[in-house]
């Protein structure tokens, strides 16, 4: 028997066909690179899409493509055509009226051309003057007769996709005034709310040849009326109110006894649909003069483009990409917008279903797992960053999560949290089985032959870092230099010294304690004020609650304190600084040293007052003072964090 025999490796016929859109690991890092360069944690995954990730079609491009096109919609004619080309006819039919009446040398035709000579200016007014006037031309008759014919068309075919045939003939016209009837029935049974789903089936049952589109519901139904009746609505708007006039009122020569029932019908999709855009006008311009088809399909789909650009936009609170109609985008931009579409929801849908990011109600937001790659991220940077400089040597190969390995190892008991000693487990095992003869492959693990490595239990440490969040920091770009050292060190004290404990105490006017999530999604405080006090008032707090850790405090600021708390609990500012808010502070800072807390300062900026405070500071709890440029402050951070540490170890 022949066996078959597959070997299976990476693809290697060009692009993965089975591959993702896009690298979603690659999105969140490039999301992550925006936030630790100071960007907003909400702007940079709104950019993420809008843009396209690794250099792919986003939806700045749709949005862009949309309103190209919208302003080529904006330059597609004359919106008042119709009533220029009524009035062209008239001046037809007339003209070819006194033609007829010139070769007739008779009371009547002096007559006939009196009434002609003194016909209003108003284009509307001549026509409806003219309905009962007995016509000695057949052509002049026959152009007369289409002013009505073709408004009455054009308009009943732009609200009725499918009633290209429906005033053709008598027969065709009455059907059209039943299903008016039926529909308006129809619609005003559905806002009275009651159940409609057998009367739509009845009334598509009689009339769905009217609908080519062929609504499945109500609904359906009412979005593809109202959208319609909409752009009718905006043409009118759109002009002039002497055109506007002019109009309506041929409109309501050409409908006749249809007139009513189109008012009824829009009045009752202008209640169902409130929100459309029904009253705001457009500037449309062009040299062609567009009939009232034509002029309110140009409406219609600057309409639609303006509903597809603020879907786009996703700048409602709660916005996703399933808000975006794709059959729309398709329709109005094509297929391979539609395509690109669908990959940037695929993205999104994979960002969330791979936990990269959770939705809040605030919109997307990094998850936990999204954030300790970025802390990752931060954290190698800060390290490439000490190895190129040659500082600190900070080699953390030998950093474990218990303590210090001692070399000893035990027998492994219930309860035992100490890391298993893997080579010394195995010897257990292969031993045990060559009791009875030669080990044999596969080596079976039993309890009894893990061992664990024993290790001396590390001093802990209580660190509290207060990092500034005023708008200074933002305005002299040192906000992603502090967003990359604080994430830094908190990822270091999460995955290599978990005996730590951490507090990101955040300062502006206020003071407020930071998580990881909250420490990315921070924004600048727009209220001016620099409230050191709160924050070491916050810090010493953290401190007390871990009495047997050693307490550090760690400050990162760009200016003197020009705030602290009154006895009411609100902030006072002032600027420059008072000597209430500096004995404050220092009042913090006294009880901290009493407590035995190192403070050490990291100075960002030449402010002349911050320098004489920090020195005071320094003097007063023997803590250092540190001015590192700000791309330098994450290695100066992580720096002193370690080499405290390390001096605390014994």
């Amino acid at each position: 028997m022949r066996h078959n025999r597959f070997r299976y490796g990476a693809w290697r016929g060009g692009p993965d066909p089975l591959a993702p859109p896009y690298d979603v690991r690659a999105a969140v890092d490039e999301v992550g690179a925006e936030v630790l360069d100071g960007g907003s944690l909400r702007e940079a995954l709104r950019n993420l899409l809008r843009r396209g990730p690794q250099g792919g079609r986003g939806l700045d491009d749709l949005v862009a493509r949309a309103r190209r096109m919208r302003r080529e919609a904006m330059r597609r004619g004359q919106l008042d055509g119709a009533v220029t080309r009524a009035q062209q006819l008239l001046d037809q039919a007339i003209a070819a009226e006194r033609d007829e009446l010139a070769r007739h040398d008779t009371d009547e035709a002096r007559f006939a051309e009196t009434v002609l000579d003194n016909l209003p200016r108003s284009t509307a007014r001549a026509v409806e003057e003219l309905s009962s006037y007995q016509w000695a031309s057949a052509e002049a008759r026959q152009r007369y007769q289409q002013i009505l014919d073709q408004l009455r068309q054009e308009v009943v075919e732009q609200r009725f996709q499918g009633m290209q045939q429906a005033l053709r003939d008598p027969e065709a016209q009455a059907a059209m005034r039943e299903m008016l009837r039926d529909l308006n029935d129809l619609l005003d049974r559905h806002a009275r709310g009651e159940n409609t789903d057998d009367a739509f089936q009845q009334f598509m049952n009689r009339h769905g040849d009217f609908f080519p589109e062929k609504p499945a519901n109500v609904e359906e139904l009412i979005d593809a009326l109202a959208r319609r009746a909409a752009a009718g609505e905006r043409l009118m708007r759109s002009l002039t109110p002497q055109q506007r006039a002019e109009l309506q009122s041929l409109m309501d020569q050409a409908l006749g006894d249809l007139a009513g029932e189109m008012a009824r019908l829009t009045d009752n999709l202008r209640a169902l649909r409130p929100g459309m855009n029904w009253g705001r006008g457009e500037r449309v311009r062009g040299d062609r003069d567009l009939g009232y088809g034509e002029a309110a399909g140009a409406l219609e789909e600057i309409g639609d483009l303006d509903d597809l650009v603020d879907q786009l936009g996703q700048e409602h609170p709660g916005a996703t990409l399933d808000d975006v109609d794709v059959e729309a985008v398709q329709r109005q931009l094509g297929r391979g917008a539609a395509d690109d579409l669908r990959r940037l929801r695929e993205l999104e849908q994979q960002l969330r279903r791979q936990g990269w990011v959770t939705r809040g109600a605030d919109g997307l937001t990094l998850s936990p797992k999204a954030l300790r790659r970025l802390g990752g991220t931060a954290l190698r940077t800060v390290f490439s960053e000490l190895q190129a400089g040659r500082q600190g040597q900070h080699d953390l190969r030998d950093a474990g999560a218990a303590g210090e390995l001692t070399g000893a190892s035990r027998r492994w008991m219930y309860g035992d949290e100490q890391p298993i000693d893997v080579v010394r487990t195995i010897g257990n095992a292969v031993r045990r089985q060559a009791t009875g003869g030669a080990a044999t492959l596969p080596i079976r693990l039993d309890v009894e032959d893990f061992e664990i490595a024993e290790t001396e239990r590390r001093v802990s440490a209580a660190v509290a870092l207060c990092v500034d969040l005023s708008f200074s920091m933002m305005a002299d770009g040192r906000w992603g230099p502090m967003k990359q050292a604080a994430l830094a060190l908190s990822h270091l004290v999460a995955t290599r010294f978990p005996q730590d404990a951490l507090q990101i105490i955040g300062f502006g006017r206020y003071a407020m304690r930071l998580s990881q999530e909250e420490l990315a999604a921070v924004e600048p405080d727009m209220v001016q004020g620099t409230n050191l006090q709160h924050a070491l008032r916050l810090a010493g707090r953290h401190l007390r609650r871990h009495p047997g850790s050693d307490p550090v405090v760690l400050v990162v600021t760009d200016g003197e304190p020009t705030a602290h708390l009154l006895d009411d609990g609100t902030s006072y500012f002032m600027w420059p600084s008072t000597r209430e808010t500096v004995t404050a502070t220092v009042h913090e800072v006294d009880q901290l040293t009493r407590y035995g807390a190192v403070l050490n300062v990291f100075m960002l900026g030449e402010d002349p007052g911050l320098r004489r405070f920090v020195d005071a500071v320094a003097r007063r709890n023997g803590g250092r003072v540190f001015t590192p440029e700000a791309d330098d402050l994450g290695r100066y951070v992580v720096s002193d964090y370690l080499r405290a540490r390390r001096g605390r170890r014994g």
